[in-house]
């Protein structure tokens, strides 16, 4: 199914209106005069729109165009039609990798392409080409490289009186190179040679190449990777070798391999509308793993088109038809045409399926509206002045607060993990245990780093992004458990009404901090710092003592006049959780297990929020919450 809907999205798109062509990268271009002399060689290259939120300037890009669709190089030497790079077209290696022997060979093999073409098109621009490079091989004329010129840097030829176009846009040019392609089925299909294709449903002939090579597969090699392959006997069965194992047509390989290309390549041209690209359609989960979506209905204004600023939480890149998604509610056009994700990666000169997903549009915008609705969350990560927090959670924000940040934030997030998350984003599937266990790791690791000069703000940022992570898993689990889970589902705000020790004690750990702070201003270590870690594991063995600390921050405090009273409420709010844990109750529990560590973290989170809420929010909050205590029923303060 996935080369199936590979292929229509090539058909659809018209990527492959000409199979016989496909989209390269040209940094230069070599103009040929009427008498085969040298007129110069011409940079492509130009600098592509800066991507928004990114700092630096992007590098300058060679121009891309339609060129012979050639077998991609494995080992050996082999030569294309009328372009290459320049150890075959000239003979010269600005690396000075190849020897004089290799270059040599390179050199006539690219030249024996193209005298066979000028030999069957008797076309104007070969002959001149052919002149100029059995010129340059004799020494007859001289070729200076660009000095910023690459090894990889392919080189295409113009002849001059044909301005701008490619000697391989000639009409014979073209001719000559689809007759070279053609396929020709012998009368008897019933030969053994003979086989239906299984995505197109067409007979073609059973020798295979190898699958096309996809660029830009991340983790993949520089060359690209195969989606499909047979490289080894483990790989093999019944008797046949190879691609025989995958009876797929080269025309089907080669729309589906195009189609991923189109798919991983951020700004691929658009074949029915030149000097424009087509949509972006990838999303990179981390520096190994991207995630390709598209849907049966292609067009800019389609849903797939606002898929990833969707998930990135970009209003600016998102029609306002979409926006109710991130508020938790379905937009009002439903649209029921396919919807597909691929996840991947590269490995091994193969690409390695990590998932695939298959729905309709209309599905995924209600599976996404209850992913943003359960990541919903207060942030304590302050904006800047006159900004405001975006509508959701980035993907990014997410995935990066579960990174090991000894390495870079995208090389620390593990490929099945991140495959997981968006595969219950998608799919509206309980999320991985292990973005639980992950993110109270980080949580717990970096909740010190908060006041940090440098990364003080990040880890905010990070830790609000933990908590929604922590609330959208042990939601999903209670409400897709089999079994009785002892904890109700977590609201957005602070719940003063939500009794799980957990949650309680979590809220508790937060009181305790503020107190502290009403005390001594900013401690060089404050008890979240000491005790954050211990109190959320093994609370019996530390709360004890925090309590007995806290009666000694209360009479401190009170010896001031202007904190006095907000003291006396943090101390009435201390009483009322402190005393849901009654010793004639066995008192703190000994331990807490890995979800009510979790609600330990939410409570935490949830009631610092409070705290610093202002007159219209904590309104709001208690016409929310009419029936809370008494302790929690008071005015506003920052």
């Amino acid at each position: 199914m996935i080369l199936q809907a590979l292929f229509n999205l090539a058909q659809n798109e018209g990527l492959m209106d000409d199979p016989d062509y496909e989209w390269k990268k040209v940094p230069w271009l070599v103009y040929v005069g009427k008498e085969g002399e040298l007129s110069g060689i011409v940079g492509t290259h130009n600098v592509p729109p800066q991507e928004e939120g990114r700092k630096k300037m992007p590098k300058p890009v060679p121009k891309r165009f339609l060129l012979p669709r050639e077998k991609a190089l494995t080992s050996g030497a082999r030569a294309f039609l009328l372009y290459g790079k320049s150890d075959y077209v000239f003979g010269i290696d600005p690396g000075g990798e190849r020897s004089a022997d290799q270059l040599k060979e390179r050199f006539k093999l690219f030249r024996e392409r193209v005298q066979e073409c000028r030999e069957a098109t008797k076309d104007a621009a070969v002959q001149t080409v052919c002149k100029l490079l059995e010129d340059v091989a004799t020494g007859r004329q001289k070729v200076s490289l660009p000095k910023d010129c690459g090894g990889s840097d392919l080189f295409a030829f113009i002849y001059s009186p044909d301005n701008n176009m490619l000697v391989t846009d000639r009409e014979k040019v073209r001719a000559y190179w689809k007759n070279q392609r053609a396929q020709v089925l012998p009368k008897n299909t019933e030969d053994g040679n003979v086989r239906r294709c299984l995505v197109t449903g067409n007979l073609w002939l059973t020798k295979v190449d190898n699958f096309p090579s996809t660029k830009r597969v991340p983790g993949g090699t520089r060359s690209g990777v195969a989606l499909v392959s047979f490289n080894k006997g483990a790989f093999e069965s019944y008797g046949w070798e190879g691609n025989d194992n995958a009876p797929i047509s080269r025309e089907a390989a080669e729309a589906c391999s195009t189609a991923l290309t189109r798919l991983l390549d951020p700004a691929y041209p658009n074949p029915r509308d030149p000097g424009t690209v087509l949509p972006r359609r990838n999303l990179r989960l981390s520096d190994d793993t991207a995630v390709c979506y598209w849907s049966s209905r292609t067009g800019p204004e389609d849903f797939a088109s606002f898929f990833g600023p969707l998930l990135e939480a970009n209003p600016e890149s998102v029609k306002e038809l979409y926006h109710s998604i991130w508020k938790g509610q379905m937009p009002a056009k439903e649209d029921p045409s396919a919807f597909y994700a691929l996840t991947l990666s590269g490995a091994q000169g193969r690409a390695i399926v990590r998932d695939w997903f298959e729905s309709t549009v209309k599905q995924v915008q209600g599976n996404l509206a209850r992913h943003f609705a359960d990541l919903d969350i207060v942030h304590n990560a302050p904006r800047k002045e006159g900004s405001s927090h975006p509508p959701g959670l980035s993907l990014r924000t997410l995935l990066e607060s579960l990174a090991d940040p000894v390495r870079n934030r995208s090389e620390g997030i593990p490929a099945p993990l991140s495959t997981q998350f968006i595969k219950a984003g998608l799919s509206a599937t309980p999320y991985p245990l292990a973005v639980l266990q992950r993110a109270l790791l980080r949580f717990r690791a970096e909740i010190g780093k908060e006041q940090d000069q440098v990364q003080g703000w990040l880890v905010k940022n990070w830790n609000d992004a933990r908590a929604a992570l922590i609330k959208a898993v042990l939601n999903r689990r209670k409400r897709f458990s089999n079994e009785t889970v002892p904890y109700k589902e977590v609201q957005r705000e602070m719940d003063p009404n939500n009794a799980n020790e957990g949650y309680v004690l979590g809220r508790l750990m937060a009181v305790l901090e503020r107190l502290q702070r009403e005390a001594i201003g900013d401690p060089n270590a404050s008890v979240v710092d000491r005790y954050f870690s211990g109190a959320s594991a093994a609370p019996k063995s530390v709360f004890v003592r925090l309590l007995k600390n806290a009666r000694h921050h209360v009479r401190k405090a009170k010896d001031e006049p202007e904190r006095a009273g907000f003291v006396f409420l943090l101390d009435k709010l201390v009483d009322e959780l402190a005393e849901r844990f009654d010793p004639k109750r066995n008192g703190f529990p000994a331990h807490l297990d890995m979800e009510q560590q979790g609600l330990f973290v939410l409570g935490y989170h949830q009631m610092r929020h409070w705290f610093w809420m202002n007159k219209e929010e904590r309104e709001k909050w208690q016409s929310l919450y009419p029936d809370a205590p008494r302790a929690y029923l008071w005015g506003s303060r920052n």
